[in-house]
């Protein structure tokens, strides 16, 4: 599970692994960064010869001060916009590695882990942070470099130039700046970490809120949305003040530089007058420590964002650890829809037709082409408290099974549907067909033999013949014609407009909720697996045209194993076996009983439990 608050402590290590294949052109970058700087640095001690050279009256000094002052001009701003260009193009490609790693990890994450977290949280994480970090790259990480460069560089050139003063500054400044140091971090971390995990609630409940926004109108209740997200608004709100009340205990560093340059000036005045310095000695600390209160003050503004970016980047890491999951425990996995896969690449295959689903790491197994479908001992059980939804369920289903998987709303049908195709992974016990265990094959492979068709199929925004190519094998225009002839539905696409190119609208808006099941019926074609699992996947149709589509369905593939899920009596009668689930547990009769746990006749088989 993702924590709202990941420790920050780590994310040097964490960034590290990101940084190394691009240090190369991240070396170059410092190095161009650090003669940038050391370009600004040497600009004081320059006019501070000029100024010996005017009061010495030596015109040949005050030639070489000028012209080398303009060198180092020249030389500052063409190495500064370089290594603006090599930081930008170095963070770009960090960043362009970590938005392709998180949307991997996702579309392998166990199907388990995406559907226990928010959508909101999930896409705060994978889009959000990530671009909170390409701008802190872009524009804040070189003026980190050259302000931390700065007040290095500067202060070597100070102790050089003037020991007695750097001590001064050093008594003076450094404590009183440790100490503010200190006491902003005391209350930094929880402040800009309750900030991003209240930005992050209220993305979630936008995107929920946003997406139910039709039953809420339906219902006269949209104002439950607006104070929904008012209550999160607030929320981020008071978190922004806290974050903002951290970052003003940082604006004591200008009182410290008031106070320390109001003192080296007095110092040095004395000192000159005295003849222990001299006037372009004095200067020159002058302007140096001008430029070393500017870089600490600068730092001072940069400390609140790299907090922010620390915070991002410990959140990114935290959803990367949690989705980093061993090959051999990876079942066939999903995405939120809002993710859903392209058209095209490995990314499509493995995928559950009526949905997002996506395969995850390779596996060495092969299913055999035909074999029963068998549960042992399952176990499984949702959230972090692990409450169990189905109890030692074991079941059989022969090769060429037509059976009803029956029972009362949260017996745990769908959980064990999703199991039986891999999509899920036990707690305990096993699922194997044709005597092979799920979880030593790749979920390319299962897919392959084993298809879901849920009830909510997913739809991406494009054509027809887009959503169809979500199949796995990447299906051709010809291959989607001939299941569409073989469901019957020829009739059907021809009166859409442009047929198989016809737009299907934002996320599938101009289907119907019965079309939107056509769709999944013809993935499933498509793929026509030797075990077919239709989860409520004709429940939006006309009754006639359910039966006419499931008969379709049966008939595209004989001997085909079919395991449905439905409330609709007249499709449980169709089917010649059921079983049926009363409470996570498995019972079994020929003759099932309209409500799964009444028996009819004293025939109901024990439990297998």
């Amino acid at each position: 599970m993702l924590r709202e608050d990941p420790d920050t402590s780590g994310v040097v290590r964490h960034g590290w692994g990101h940084l190394r294949p691009h240090r190369a052109m991240l070396a170059l970058a410092l190095v161009v960064t650090v003669a940038s700087t050391a370009a600004v640095v040497g600009i004081a001690p320059v006019v501070g010869r000029g100024v010996d050279a005017v009061i010495a009256r030596d015109r040949a000094a005050l030639g070489w001060a000028v012209g080398g002052l303009a060198v180092l001009v020249l030389a500052r701003m063409l190495l500064l916009r370089w290594s603006e260009v090599l930081l930008a193009r170095a963070g770009e490609r960090v960043v362009q590695d970590l938005r392709d790693l998180v949307v991997e990890r996702l579309a392998g994450a166990p199907l388990r882990f995406v559907e226990a977290h928010r959508t909101g949280d999930l896409l705060r994480r994978a889009t959000g942070e990530i671009a909170d970090l390409a701008l802190f790259i872009r524009e804040q990480v070189p003026n980190l470099l050259g302000v931390g460069l700065t007040v290095v560089l500067t202060t070597g050139m100070l102790i050089v130039y003037s020991p007695l003063l750097s001590l001064v500054l050093i008594v003076l400044f450094l404590p009183a700046a440790v100490a503010v140091v200190r006491w902003f971090d005391r209350v930094a971390g929880t402040a800009f970490g309750r900030q991003a995990t209240a930005d992050a609630s209220m993305t979630a409940t936008f995107t929920e809120t946003l997406a139910a926004g039709e039953a809420l109108v339906v219902v006269g209740r949209p104002g439950e949305w607006v104070e929904r997200f008012r209550r999160d608004n607030d929320e981020l709100l008071r978190a922004s003040n806290g974050t903002i009340g951290a970052q003003n205990r940082l604006e004591l560093f200008n009182l410290l530089e008031g106070l320390a340059t109001a003192t080296l000036l007095l110092l040095s005045v004395w000192l000159a007058r005295a003849g222990h310095l001299g006037v372009g000695t004095v200067v020159v600390f002058v302007l140096a420590t001008r430029n070393l209160f500017e870089g600490m003050a600068g730092l001072s503004r940069l400390v609140g964002q790299l907090q922010t970016a620390r915070v991002g980047v410990a959140r990114l890491a935290d959803l990367l650890d949690a989705t980093d999951v061993p090959a051999t425990d990876v079942p066939a996995t999903a995405v939120p829809a809002a993710a859903a896969p392209a058209t095209e690449g490995p990314a499509a295959e493995g995928a559950v037709v009526g949905g997002a689903a996506v395969g995850g790491p390779a596996k060495g197994g092969v299913l055999p082409a035909r074999g029963e479908l068998v549960t042992t001992g399952l176990r499984f059980g949702y959230g972090a408290t692990g409450d169990e939804v189905l109890r030692g369920v074991s079941v059989t289903f022969p090769a060429g099974d037509r059976a009803g998987l029956v029972g009362t709303t949260g017996s745990g049908k769908t959980t064990l549907a999703k199991l039986l195709c891999g999509l899920y992974q036990p707690d305990s016990g096993v699922v194997t067909f044709g005597g092979v265990d799920l979880s030593t094959v790749s979920p390319a492979e299962i897919r392959r033999r084993i298809v879901l068709v849920p009830q909510q199929v997913h739809i991406i925004t494009g054509s027809l013949a887009e959503n169809l190519a979500l199949a796995p094998g990447e299906p051709d225009r010809a291959a989607m014609e001939r299941a569409v002839a073989g469901l019957g539905l020829t009739e059907w696409v021809a009166g859409l407009p442009g047929g198989l190119d016809a737009s299907v609208g934002a996320r599938g808006e101009m289907l119907s909720a019965g079309e939107r099941q056509i769709v999944g019926l013809v993935r499933a074609a498509l793929v026509d697996p030797p075990v077919l699992v239709l989860d409520e996947a004709t429940a939006d149709l006309d009754p006639d045209v359910a039966r006419r589509l499931e008969t379709a369905v049966e008939h595209l593939r004989p001997g085909r194993t079919l395991i449905v899920i439905a409330h609709r009596q007249s499709t449980i009668d169709r089917l010649p076996r059921r079983v049926g689930l009363v409470a996570g547990r498995i019972v079994t009769a020929d003759s099932a009983p309209s409500v799964p746990g009444q028996p009819q006749n004293g025939q109901v088989a024990r439990d297998r439990a």
